[in-house]
């Protein structure tokens, strides 16, 4: 462990663990898909499909996307993703029955992508892989300027149960600053067209941390996402992250602009809450009269996940792969070249093995980051021990430090209010001392 001093507050989000930059080469001969999943259960997968491409890049993005898709490149893009698909299916096999519980479009910007080939994307997801789009949650991020009316009417008849757009910020001279330029009445009109569709799920995102923004600023933002009253709202904090353009030009995150975020944090947690929302976990936010029809925080961490696309993951119980990394716009241009090259999809190239040691941390890492908390029970339940047993000094810091709720129920691990703000700097805590080399080793690139 660290020093006794508190982590900072915002070290590093944490969606997946362990992180892509701790992935590696996987020895040659790569493990073939079928060798991989052929004892997994397959009973209740998800499935995410990846699409790199928007039509600008934000300052704050470290997203494997790219800008604009010259050549045709979408086109021979969707042809990769449906050899893949194929092969991904092949290596499944029928020896149990195959079923998919969950979809998610994401990215980049999936609308990015006309109306036919959105009606091409949702074919290979059942056609190829044996989604019933219409009878799961089918998750879709848009952006403002993608979310036309033909692509958002082709999401709505397939089946999509959840659309999600990223609006960062109502105010024009913050979305600026973020290098996200946009109009508010496209945002609105946006916003409107998502809601003519009667897709029963509108999340929308919003980022907090933006340079000049300020408590009434950021109420601005907050009152009109919520007049929409979106079923699902996810409050990002802006992070400066390398390689990216506010990477650049942007000075290093200091201990003021933790301050900043965490009161801006607390501020639109409490305004949620008391507008009737409830906190799933540091981030998302539920309208408490919503049921909830697609893949949360909490889903796509879990094993059983296949991804499609050259930036999607995939998880079985032992192995996380994906493919190569990047964040600079020029490798992820040759990292996506070569997906669209390849003819053989057969093997995880990248990943990352999962000991049993490694998947103890991980289901309390993205169980702990949840609002509602742990089951102790259901943890020596998996794993035969307890998890105070298996973490002593991280659980006993977590406490020292008031980020453990006193007032939990027995037998439940839950965050307090304040260890729920300090997610992104509890997660990277339990970090292994192995995963933490291979991410310091990691060059960005």
């Amino acid at each position: 462990m660290s020093d006794s001093a508190a982590p900072r507050p915002y070290r590093s989000y944490v969606y997946a663990y362990p992180h892509k930059t701790a992935y590696r080469p996987l020895p040659d001969p790569a493990p073939s898909l079928a060798a991989l999943w052929r004892d997994e259960p397959k009973d209740a997968l998800s499935l995410y499909a990846h699409i790199p491409f928007c039509e600008v890049r934000c300052g704050f993005c470290n997203l494997f996307t790219r800008i604009g898709a010259p050549d045709e490149l979408t086109t021979r893009y969707l042809d990769a993703l449906d050899r893949q698909a194929a092969a991904v299916r092949e290596a499944l096999g029928d020896r149990a029955p195959v079923r998919f519980a969950t979809a998610a479009f994401g990215g980049g910007t999936p609308t990015f992508l006309t109306a036919g080939e959105l009606e091409r994307l949702c074919d290979i997801a059942e056609k190829r892989m044996g989604v019933d789009l219409r009878a799961v949650p089918l998750s879709v991020e848009t952006s403002p300027a993608t979310a036309t009316a033909d692509r958002l009417a082709l999401l709505a008849e397939r089946g999509a149960t959840r659309l999600s757009i990223g609006v960062q910020s109502f105010v024009e001279a913050e979305a600026r600053a973020a290098v996200r330029p946009q109009r508010r009445a496209d945002v609105e009109s946006a916003l409107g067209r998502i809601r003519d569709t009667g897709v029963p799920v509108l999340n929308i995102d919003l980022i907090y941390g933006i340079d000049g923004q300020t408590e009434e600023s950021w109420r601005s933002s907050l009152d009109a996402a919520l007049a929409w009253r979106p079923e699902e709202l996810y409050l990002y904090p802006l992070y400066v992250r390398p390689l990216t353009g506010l990477g650049r030009i942007s000075p290093a995150a200091d201990r003021e602009w933790d301050e900043q975020r965490l009161r801006l944090y607390r501020y639109g947690r409490d305004h949620l809450r008391a507008q009737g929302y409830e906190q799933v976990s540091m981030r998302m936010f539920r309208r408490t009269d919503a049921a909830p029809l697609g893949p949360d925080d909490y889903a796509c961490q879990t094993d059983g996940m296949i991804g499609l696309g050259c930036g999607a993951r995939s998880y079985t119980s032992a192995l996380h792969y994906s493919f190569d990394y990047a964040v600079d716009m020029r490798e992820i241009r040759t990292i996506i070249d070569a997906y669209t090259e390849t003819a053989d999809f057969s093997r995880a190239e990248v990943g990352r093995w999962v000991d049993a040691g490694e998947a103890r941390r991980r289901h309390l890492l993205q169980s702990l980051l949840q609002a509602e908390g742990m089951p102790v029970a259901g943890y020596e339940e998996r794993f035969g021990a307890s998890p105070f047993t298996d973490f002593p000094a991280e659980l006993a810091r977590f406490e020292a430090l008031g980020w453990l709720d006193e007032g939990a129920p027995a037998g439940l691990l839950r965050l307090s209010p304040e260890g729920l703000a300090h997610s992104d700097g509890l997660g990277p805590e339990l970090f292994s001392p192995s995963v933490r080399a291979a991410m310091a080793a990691y060059e960005p690139k």
